[in-house]
């Protein structure tokens, strides 16, 4: 009976995803509002990745709040796995309980690949502003790194203290030129607190790299510690 019930509900799943892409158009004129942010964006924040001046400038407030979010989950996660007394590592108890080894691949794979990875995401979040990609994504990449790291050293040890204190200075910073753009320039996280520098240039968009930069530190922090959190 279950079988069939399954069987049917896949039927209709394959029945509505059929008619999405049936009925998907693909737009080929932008909208007004894109035309708005594409033109404003560039002119305006000095910042070709409209994205990101669009996620660091003009909605800054709701940047702030999703990284207070990951911050809360990272310290939930935190207190619910992290049962161990303070300076115990996770890895030790993995390998106190006979875990699984790496295998040849994975580790000869990582030592390759780890520093390409860790390369990749600090020129992903140095030039967010310039480029595809940003703090977010950048971050994202490191925290990829560090659990193939995990991955590949189940007894590599990782420094919670040192990855709180760098994310807490992180958001210190990351608020503070916040408060600096209300005071010397428009409004929170105004990015004019800086010259804005030559288009295009790796220096430029005033405050956007930076903040970029803060995010990326961040996130790579955050999730690094849920991972790590994770493996225990």
């Amino acid at each position: 009976m279950s079988r069939v019930f399954n069987l049917l509900l896949l039927v209709a799943f394959a029945f509505v995803f059929a008619g999405l892409i049936a009925a998907y158009d693909e737009r080929q004129v932008l909208s007004a509002l894109a035309i708005r942010y594409l033109t404003e964006v560039p002119q305006g924040l000095g910042a070709p990745n409209v994205v990101t001046g669009i996620l660091i400038s003009f909605r800054g407030f709701d940047t702030l709040g999703e990284v207070a979010v990951l911050f809360m989950v990272a310290a939930s996660v935190s207190s619910l796995l992290g049962g161990k007394a303070k300076g115990t590592i996770a890895s030790e108890a993995f390998s106190n309980e006979g875990g699984r080894r790496p295998s040849e691949l994975v580790r000869n794979g990582a030592e390759v690949v780890l520093p390409l990875i860790f390369l990749f995401g600090a020129y992903v979040i140095m030039n967010g502003h310039l480029s595809a990609g940003g703090g977010f994504q950048g971050g994202a990449v490191v925290a990829s790194g560090m659990m193939l790291f995990m991955l590949a050293y189940p007894q590599g040890r990782i420094n919670h203290d040192v990855l709180s204190i760098t994310e807490s200075l992180a958001g210190v910073v990351y608020v503070t030129i916040g408060i600096l753009g209300i005071v010397f320039a428009g409004g929170f996280l105004d990015s004019a607190i800086l010259p804005r520098g030559e288009f295009g240039a790796f220096i430029s968009a005033g405050a956007i790299p930076i903040i970029s930069a803060l995010l990326g530190i961040k996130v790579g922090a955050e999730l690094s510690v849920i991972i790590d959190r994770f493996r225990s």
